[in-house]
């Protein structure tokens, strides 16, 4: 079973900067897809980032020129790396991979959560 664990959550200052990281663990027989989607109290969860297997990327209008997404292939791994964060960037962040794994079966797993605070 594929399992992804996230770090790099916690406070930021505004305008600071800050990196997540997810790693995808298991019988992987190729990747589709990594994403980040974060979720705010009261609010939908909604796509911020995501990478396909090519390496396009497709970024949310409001993170766009402030967050980097990028994989780390050989460890499949995906990384956010967050810059100029505002307020508003303080979510739930949730890693998304979608991929084939054993007997080329598809999966789609999401990991745990964790907390970007961002204080003004």
């Amino acid at each position: 079973q594929v399992q992804l664990v996230e770090s790099g959550g916690g406070l930021v200052q505004f305008g600071g900067s800050l990196r997540l990281s997810c790693a995808a663990s298991g019988y992987i027989r190729s990747i589709n897809v990594m994403g980040w989607y974060r979720q705010a109290p009261g609010k939908q969860r909604e796509l911020v980032a995501a990478i396909t297997g090519a390496g396009s990327t497709n970024y949310a209008d409001s993170v766009k020129g402030r967050f980097i997404i990028s994989r780390a292939n050989a460890e499949n791994t995906v990384l956010l790396q967050m810059n100029s964060v505002v307020p508003e960037d303080t979510a739930v962040y949730y890693c998304n991979v979608k991929g084939s794994g054993r007997f080329w079966t598809s999966f789609d797993r999401w990991g745990q959560g964790t907390q970007v605070t961002v204080s003004s």
